[in-house]
């Protein structure tokens, strides 16, 4: 007999995941490769990085599989940086940087351990369930091939989780009726998203554009004067939440509740080492 998942063990499998596949794009491993193919900006390196699956896409695509950023910060780079390298340039140079950071960060003994093995193993378990409907940015990673080493091939099944409940979360975003700043406002606000200045920095927005949303969200009744989530707003993004994790429950289910803790306990640890190691900015997650 099967055992049933716990409540919102698949989430908390993702968010020791998640971080997983983020370490590279923090990362100087990243700056040096992308450099050496031609693409020093490191935006244009982000959104090729992070698109190259999809092939030489345009700003539209971008856009709109990534959700919040400013389609203006995208049309930037995009689709220039293609005619400086092509998508399997970017995908190779990405390759190197994450097995250079992993290792810098996790240490040999760690990246060739038997436990990285077994992560790998369960976390590739736990993508046989994946689907590609109507999930762009999974389905054009689970069309590359899964690296043979066990760290490589744990980031890799960490990218396809991430995307899969990624694409899923976008849906609910829109039925939600929170476009992407305002989706990035309410996100912050519960202090476990991105820090403002980053969203700022990173996704294209202004200080004016971040004012306008949290106006609409006050008028919707889910902020309040201070910025702060209402009772509204909480319930709101915990339901988007929960409702991000019904759609993504076929990965974890197909791993079953004792693979799902194992895997999340060993993920922990290898983010725990990488935590440790300044894998992220000290200042990246809050609401300051």
């Amino acid at each position: 007999m099967t055992t049933p998942l716990p409540e919102r063990a698949g989430r908390r499998c993702h968010n020791v995941l998640n971080p997983l596949h983020s370490t590279h794009y923090f990362s100087p491993d990243l700056g040096r490769e992308m450099s050496a193919v031609g693409v020093e900006d490191s935006r244009a390196a982000y959104f090729a990085v992070r698109a190259a699956a999809l092939g030489a896409v345009g700003p539209g695509t971008v856009t709109a599989t990534f959700y919040n950023f400013s389609h203006e910060l995208v049309a930037r780079h995009l689709p220039q940086v293609w005619r400086t390298v092509s998508p399997e340039t970017v995908l190779a140079a990405r390759a190197r940087a994450v097995d250079a950071t992993l290792r810098r960060l996790l240490g040999e003994e760690l990246v060739a351990s038997k436990e990285m093995a077994e992560a790998a193993e369960l976390a590739l378990r736990a993508t046989e369930a994946c689907v590609r409907t109507a999930r762009p940015l999974y389905a054009g990673h689970a069309d590359l091939p899964v690296p043979d080493a066990p760290h490589l091939a744990l980031w890799h099944a960490a990218t396809l989780l991430r995307e899969h409940r990624g694409d899923g979360h976008l849906a609910i975003l829109l039925d939600a009726e929170l476009d992407p700043v305002e989706a990035l406002v309410s996100h912050t606000a519960t202090g476990k998203g991105m820090a403002p200045k980053w969203a700022l920095s990173t996704r294209g927005w202004s200080r004016d554009d971040w004012e306008a949303a949290s106006a609409r969200l006050r008028d919707r009744g889910l902020l309040d004067t201070e910025g702060e989530l209402t009772k509204s707003g909480v319930a709101l993004r915990q339901d988007i939440e929960d409702r991000t994790d019904r759609l993504d429950r076929a990965p974890y289910e197909h791993l079953g509740a004792a693979g799902v803790e194992r895997l999340t306990e060993l993920a922990k640890g290898v983010l725990m080492t990488a935590l440790a190691a300044g894998a992220f900015p000290g200042d990246m997650i809050g609401k300051a």
